[in-house]
């Protein structure tokens, strides 16, 4: 089964001024975060934007993450849709890219019911008996939990190997961690609540502030591993004012622009999303300046 550990940035797609994808910063960036010990990457996830992006730029975002990272770090690609045949679509294309391992969301919109939403899942892997999937619980986004009854469900399935959980619900975490520990892989999507989900048996961080923050990022997994708690307590610390800004709204923009501080010019967000104001970027700046 695969492991996944360590720091995997949900990657964002850099943009050029007039709004094409930037290949070459997107590649700078990758390169960058091997470097300081990202062991993987989620391209296409929410912090990357994939709901903007054509299927043709999905592909090459796609090849450049693959041409850049090789076997120097685990991929994992977003496909995600509203209907499962749309979601299957974008499987497939990932699989044509080269990509065997899935992060996959609920279907938005459509509000599908537990049972509906298993019977998704379970069409998914049985139409790629070659990927493996990781469960994306993100109901803030998608409207639908990935409710306790699918993680059972999938508990001793070899495709399921995890769950990336982004409720922000630490009890749902604990319970992961505890009942499926050996089974299902916890994977942190809350970033305010990153040492709890390692304290409770997570065992990688799929982190969109990594992307601006990552040598923050790998410092708190590093000192954590090592078993020096209280220093990884002092990162989280110095990242909280960090977390509270992001969480406060226009997430996307803010780890971009943040990652623009680090160094990287990532470019505007995708309409409908709107460029910072100046008020929000001194407050932001101020956050990102207190983290370093």
């Amino acid at each position: 089964m695969l492991q996944l550990k360590g720091i995997i940035p949900a990657i964002i797609t850099p943009m050029h001024d007039n709004g094409s994808v930037n290949h070459e910063v997107f590649a700078d960036l990758l390169e960058y975060h091997l470097k300081i010990g990202a062991s993987g990457f989620v391209v296409l996830g929410s912090t990357g934007e994939y709901y903007a992006l054509s299927n043709e730029e999905r592909r090459q975002v796609m090849k450049t993450a693959k041409e850049v990272v090789g076997e120097r770090g685990m991929l994992m690609a977003g496909a995600n849709g509203s209907s499962t045949r749309e979601v299957i679509e974008q499987v497939q294309q990932a699989v044509d890219c080269g990509y065997n391992n899935l992060l996959i969301a609920a279907p938005y919109y459509c509000l599908p019911s537990q049972a509906e939403l298993l019977s998704h899942y379970k069409a998914i892997l049985a139409a790629f008996p070659q990927i493996t999937l990781t469960l994306y619980n993100y109901p803030v986004r998608t409207n639908t939990a990935v409710g306790m009854e699918i993680v059972e469900a999938f508990k001793d399935h070899p495709q399921v190997i995890a769950i990336k959980e982004s409720s922000g619900e630490l009890l749902r975490a604990i319970e992961i961690g505890e009942k499926y520990s050996g089974k299902i892989q916890l994977s942190c999507g809350s970033d305010d609540q990153a040492l709890d989900f390692l304290l409770w048996g997570a065992t990688s961080w799929i982190c969109g502030p990594a992307n601006a923050f990552g040598p923050q990022a790998n410092e708190l997994y590093n000192k954590f591993s090592s078993g020096d708690i209280r220093g990884a307590q002092a990162v989280m610390r110095k990242l909280f004012p960090v977390m509270a800004n992001l969480e406060s709204g226009k997430f996307v923009q803010k780890v971009k622009y943040g990652t623009e501080l680090a160094g990287f010019k990532s470019g505007p967000a995708r309409a409908p999303l709107l460029p910072l104001t100046d008020e929000e970027k001194t407050e932001f700046r101020k956050v990102f300046e207190l983290a370093q």
